[in-house]
């Protein structure tokens, strides 16, 4: 079975399956810290800052606004780490494009498998930090106040698809590895500074005209709207503005990607 762009549904699974299976061995050391991460921001954020900011943003408490971007921050996270770094490892270290190649499997495949991958990281990511939003509600801090907070995996799945094909985009330019700490200062964190996790963006001259332009402030927009309930137009917008930049990616990153491979 083919899907457009001649992708070899067959060799896409397997290039999945190769990473899924290494994954069973190392789950643990690898899900701890990006597990924790969003936690320690939405304790030390949420309930230490959010002490001090009393009546809550925009009618919520400190910790309901923060939690749902902070959700967005993981799958961004969890899909740009398996695309970048880990993706330069086995093209260049591992070498183990050379074996994929040498196989059936086309570089569309690969490319195909390798953001599959993405996507499942992002979603066993996001699983683990949305099982502890809802059980903050437990504890006096209801976070999940709304029936389409059972969409919110969904939702994950779309960030980590538009970040993962953000990540492999990026990783068709390196050529050292050193070079990703550009990547990560100067597009990753401004991301998670400034996309409207921790407070609203119009806070600074232009700021939502700004944020507007970037990924992460669309994919908090729709976590928040799925957590709250609040499914407004803008919501709407931020799911066709997560999809076309995904479309339009998956258009350009297969040729990168046979550029890369094969010079």
């Amino acid at each position: 079975m083919r899907l457009p762009g001649d992708i070899d549904v067959k060799m896409a699974l397997a290039v999945w399956w190769r990473n899924a299976t290494v994954y069973r061995r190392t789950w643990l050391k690898n899900i701890l810290p990006n597990f924790f991460e969003p936690l320690l921001y939405l304790v030390g954020m949420g309930l230490g800052l959010g002490f001090y900011v009393g009546e809550g943003i925009s009618g919520q408490d400190y910790i309901a606004f923060i939690g749902p971007g902070l959700l967005a921050s993981a799958a961004m996270n969890g899909a740009v780490f398996e695309v970048t770094y880990n993706l330069f490892i086995k093209l260049n270290f591992d070498r183990l494009y050379d074996a994929y190649l040498c196989t059936p499997a086309q570089i569309q495949d690969v490319a195909a498998g390798e953001l599959m991958w993405a996507v499942t990281r992002a979603s066993i990511y996001g699983a683990g930090f949305l099982i502890v939003l809802a059980g903050m509600g437990l504890v006096g801090y209801p976070i999940l106040t709304s029936p389409f907070a059972l969409l919110m995996p969904a939702g994950v799945m779309l960030i980590g698809a538009c970040f993962g094909l953000i990540g492999m985009w990026f990783s068709t330019f390196i050529r050292t590895i050193d070079l990703y700490s550009y990547f990560y200062t100067l597009f990753i964190t401004p991301l998670f500074l400034f996309s409207g996790i921790f407070f609203p963006v119009e806070r600074f001259p232009f700021g939502q005209e700004i944020a507007w332009c970037t990924p992460l402030y669309h994919g908090v927009r729709l976590m928040r709207g799925l957590a709250s309930g609040e499914l407004t137009p803008e919501v709407g917008v931020s799911v066709l503005w997560l999809a076309a930049l995904s479309l339009l990616l998956m258009a350009i990153v297969p040729g990168r990607m046979r550029r890369l491979v094969y010079g």
